[in-house]
């Protein structure tokens, strides 16, 4: 079966009787299923109005479920929002940009997630839609709960991604490492926003990181540690990425992910503040 709602109204009712596998672009979802295991129904969310837009207004940026990277790359955002352009152009192909979903990425909870940690150091918040239970908000940050595990409820969908507006001035950075340059799983990534004041100095910052933990997390220690400083004279130490628990696995050790997370925030944090 094979549903494809025309508003959201309509799609949290076929959602709440027939438990579907809902879908966007689709590309994960044949690689995730486990050994023999088919899916006899899917809710397709590209057709529900306004699913597909990006919107802004009253002080925050919208992001439709059926927003694809490429949308991301087309459209005209503030530069704060540079580190999730950047992080669109890692992802896959042009073929996958063109049909995968930022929603899609951030329900899978990979914890290699191309688009968690700009959207994490963007403060995103997720908009979950019930017809029971309405509309809840919550942060990113509470809505990724583990590898593979969101806090979304069998009877909700995301309705929007909301970033609330960034301070005038910011400006963003994204980079990513992996056994390639493109089409590949990320062994380290880490997006930065920041804003400098008057004299150059590092009024407010975020930095995230993924790949380096189950789940990709803020550094709000070296976050209050850098405010104020110039960022043309900062130093990223071993004591600053300590709070991450990355794995040995094939694509890097701890190690290694740790040392090259240490040169990201340095380089990140360079080029956001164009120094």
């Amino acid at each position: 079966m094979y549903l494809q709602p025309q508003n959201l109204n309509e799609a949290l009712s076929m959602l709440q009787e027939s438990n579907p596998k809902v879908i966007a672009g689709g590309t994960d979802v044949y690689p995730t299923l486990s050994a023999g295991h088919q899916l006899a129904k899917f809710l397709d969310v590209t057709r529900i109005h306004g699913f597909n837009e990006i919107s802004s207004g009253d002080g925050v940026v919208r992001i439709g479920p059926a927003v694809t990277w490429s949308d991301i790359l087309q459209v005209n955002l503030p530069p704060a929002f540079d580190a999730l352009k950047q992080a669109a152009f890692e992802v896959g192909s042009v073929q996958i940009q063109n049909v995968g979903t930022i929603v899609g990425n951030v329900c899978n909870a990979s914890p290699a997630a191309d688009g968690v940690p700009p959207l994490l150091a963007l403060d995103a918040q997720i908009e979950l839609s019930s017809s029971e239970r309405g509309t809840r908000i919550l942060p990113l940050s509470k809505f990724i709960k583990g590898v593979r595990n969101t806090d979304r409820k069998p009877d909700e969908l995301i309705s929007a991604i909301i970033v609330k507006s960034a301070p005038p001035g910011m400006r963003s950075a994204f980079e990513k490492l992996g056994s390639r340059r493109y089409l590949v799983i990320s062994i380290a990534m880490t997006a930065v926003n920041v804003l400098l004041d008057d004299d150059g100095l590092i009024a407010n910052v975020r930095i995230a990181v993924g790949s380096c933990s189950a789940v990709a997390v803020r550094l709000h220690r070296l976050e209050k540690e850098l405010q104020g400083k110039d960022p043309r004279d900062v130093s990223i130490l071993k004591s600053h990425v300590a709070s991450l628990s990355p794995l040995d696995d094939v694509r890097g050790t701890a190690v290694y992910r740790l040392a090259a997370v240490q040169e990201q925030i340095y380089r990140s944090l360079r080029r956001a503040c164009d120094v």
